[in-house]
């Protein structure tokens, strides 16, 4: 990398943060991007990227500090000798897009209100209604968004309107954290279309952290991963999706659903160590089927393979290939009972706030079969939460009929049998608000198994270990609080609390949004088990097609509250009917497409 001006946007060396008690968190990671430039971290949760993008503002955690190395953005010294006061700088000089959008805009102000702040906090040249309605038309909000407040915006809602405010003073540098977790294929299209107008007409530098390679390959102009603190490969994006030199590397590459090429998914065995559990050497060493005893003995040095290309593994020459291992294609072979589980006919649902009275849903009829997964795709704002929360009972619907077993369900779960509610569970897409703060993760998990299942103290205690560990996390992890954990990691805990109950319909809205594609094909692959040994039926709400090719067996389309398309998977995917659909289909993001350099400046 060699910036035009010869300053770096950021210069990182050699950065190490610990805890308080003196554990590492991050050792020893360096990188630069220059102006113009994206480069992509990518890794588990738990891996650091959030903790490194955090630090690029001077910031760190609760009960951690920066003990070590030099952080340089714009010109200016975030950390290090001479390093200037981090808040001045922020917003101005280096912005922040956070993965929560509900925890970081403020509740009590209006969204234009917001806006205009961040101008005025740094002394914009023009601060005004029409500065507003540019920075909500670059992420495709209507100038009446200003007067709403958070609470009434969906989640890519809020997402977008974080990075309209992140980005409204137009800063040389910029880190996004997640930002197009919450957003529909089309709208992150958009907004993913405005980053790349910023990075090559204003020479915006960016860090992308995400844990979906797909969008980050077909963004970023390089990629760096990231695994207990330290960075296992960094190069140019097509070098590391093409020709990984890092096993680890490799197994998140394979772990990508591609709706182009549908198969069965499988997760990375064993679990991420955490911070205080790093081995002697490689911390990917237990669970790396290339193991030598070397690599358990000491830390590989980070050595460079390629030009502009380097990985931390002994092994590095001898396991570069070409390609990936075939993976296997999923089957989709199914029996179909001649009762349906769920029936949905004619549903209607509205939403009223004061004076206003909209629809979100409008006469939506279809049916789970049992052992069946059916995805719910569309835009953000198409129905497709409402519906998920008019048959948990959360929304009250104004119209139609909700059959479960051939029994109508009341609108109100408080209204609905205890075994009725047990039997069907609802994973939410928020995990920051699903999850009690005030509960540690095993009372979490406890509560279905002692309220829905009735089981004793000490059985219900011995299965949160056990379903703590199918969704892959550790059991050390009963004793935290949700704020103690990762955003991945408090949605897989999520998962864990409605697989207590042991449901028959599972309704999963946006579940693997915040997990990294390791996880994630953990918990398809759990899913997908479930379904096979105890017949589980699940409603699948995703603006991932990739994972509803992997998972699902038909898929609805929603536009505007409305069913437009609907029919197999294999179908609908390769062969749609609707103008709608081939429009998601052409937004998706995909390796195959990313693989030949889309981001490229």
């Amino acid at each position: 990398m060699t910036p035009e001006d010869g300053v770096a946007a950021i210069r990182v060396e050699n950065l190490c943060l610990e805890l308080t008690g003196g554990e590492p968190v991050i050792d020893d990671v360096s990188f630069e991007v220059a102006p113009g430039e994206i480069l992509g971290i990518v890794g588990e949760s738990g891996s650091g990227k959030t903790t490194v993008a955090l630090a690029l503002l001077g910031f760190t955690r609760p009960g951690v500090s920066i003990t070590g190395g030099s952080i340089h953005v714009g010109g200016q010294t975030i950390v290090g000798q001479g390093a200037s006061t981090p808040r001045s700088l922020r917003g101005k000089v280096i912005s922040y897009v956070p993965q929560d959008p509900g925890g970081a805009l403020n509740p009590s102000l209006r969204v234009g209100d917001g806006i205009l702040d961040v101008l005025r906090a740094h002394q914009a040249r023009t601060v005004g209604e029409d500065s507003v309605r540019a920075a909500l038309s670059r992420v495709e909000l209507s100038h009446d968004f200003r007067r709403s407040y958070p609470h009434q915006l969906s989640g890519g809602q809020q997402q977008r309107v974080t990075i309209a405010m992140a980005t409204v003073c137009e800063p040389p540098v910029a880190v996004l954290d997640e930002p197009t977790t919450g957003l529909d294929v089309l709208t992150q299209e958009k907004v993913l279309a405005e980053l790349l107008r910023l990075r090559d007409e204003e020479r915006m530098a960016m860090v992308y952290v995400s844990h979906d390679l797909a969008v980050v390959a077909k963004i970023a102009d390089r990629i760096l991963v990231m695994y207990a603190g330290r960075v296992l490969e960094d190069g140019p994006t097509d070098d590391v999706i093409e020709l990984p030199r890092h096993p680890y590397t490799k197994a998140l590459v394979s772990a990508i659903p591609d709706f182009h090429n549908p198969r069965a998914l499988h997760g990375i065995t064993g679990v991420a160590v955490g911070v205080g559990e790093w081995p002697t050497g490689c911390a990917f060493a237990p669970r790396c089927e290339h193991r030598l005893n070397r690599c358990e003995e000491a830390v590989p040095e980070l050595v460079e393979t390629a030009p502009q290309h380097r990985a931390r593994c002994w092994r590095w020459q001898e396991l570069t290939t070409n390609g990936h291992p075939a993976a296997v294609v999923r089957s989709s072979e199914t029996t179909l009972p001649p009762m349906p589980l769920l029936e949905v006919s004619g549903l209607e649902a509205r939403y009223r706030s004061g004076r206003t009275d909209r629809p979100a849903v409008e006469w939506v009829s279809f049916a789970v079969e049992q052992g069946r997964c059916v995805a719910l795709v569309g835009e953000s704002g198409s129905g497709k939460s409402t519906i998920g929360r008019c048959i948990a009972g959360l929304h009250v619907p104004t119209a139609g009929r909700i059959l479960f077993e051939g029994d109508e369900l009341a609108g109100h779960a408080r209204s609905r049998p205890l075994q009725i509610r047990r039997r069907i569970q609802i994973v939410f897409q928020n995990p920051f608000e699903s999850l009690n703060p005030r509960h540690r993760v095993g009372s979490s998990i406890e509560r279905p198994l002692r309220v829905l299942r009735r089981l004793p103290r000490s059985a219900a205690e011995q299965e949160v270990g056990e379903l703590l560990e199918r969704v892959r996390l550790p059991k050390r992890l009963e004793e935290r609080f949700p704020v103690e954990l990762s955003g991945g990691e408090r949605q897989r805990v999520a998962i864990a609390r409605a697989l207590a109950a042991r449901p028959d319909l599972l309704i999963c809205d946006e579940v693997t949004s915040a997990l990294d594609v390791s996880v994630q094909a953990a918990v398809l692959e759990l899913l997908q088990e479930l379904r096979r040994e105890l017949g589980l039926s699940m409603l699948f709400i995703t603006h991932n097609l990739g994972v509803v090719a992997c998972i699902a067996d038909s898929v609805l389309v929603m536009d505007r509250g409305s069913i437009c398309e609907t029919g197999p998977v294999g179908t609908v995917l390769s062969a749609p009917s609707h103008d709608y659909t081939r429009r998601l289909l052409e937004a998706a993001p995909c390796l195959r497409e990313s693989a030949v350099g889309v981001g490229a400046p």
